[in-house]
């Protein structure tokens, strides 16, 4: 079996650490999530999500069924800003979770563990 992130961390339920640089209080959480709702409303991400393409998988998807991901997810850090902001399709936003898109690159590559690595 690989021995990918998710059983580096503990599960893929686990909560991931803060991300080098950065700590997230439940507070910091909450008002990132708040300017996430503001920024839903401003007619650039309107702008964004008219395109109906999810930024991860490229598919095409009715705008009003792409959601709004955090390529640094807020729990790790990450901003609600546009520099931190993507559209994409539920599909692409449930299995990216928690990780960043080079995480769940890791992730997804699936190495065989070394010989008495558990």
């Amino acid at each position: 079996m690989g021995r990918g992130l998710h059983r580096e961390r503990g599960g893929r339920g686990a909560q991931l650490p803060p991300l080098p640089g950065f700590s997230v209080t439940e507070a910091d959480a909450a008002r990132e999530r708040e300017k996430a709702r503001e920024l839903r409303q401003s007619q650039w991400w309107k702008n964004q999500i008219a395109a109906g393409v999810c930024h991860y998988c490229g598919r095409s998807v009715p705008p009003a069924e792409l959601t709004m991901d955090h390529v640094i997810p807020v729990a790790r850090g990450g901003r609600s800003d546009r520099h931190n902001v993507v559209p994409c399709c539920k599909e692409c936003n449930n299995a990216k979770k928690a990780l960043t898109p080079a995480e769940q690159i890791l992730d997804a590559l699936d190495i065989p563990e070394e010989p008495g690595e558990e």
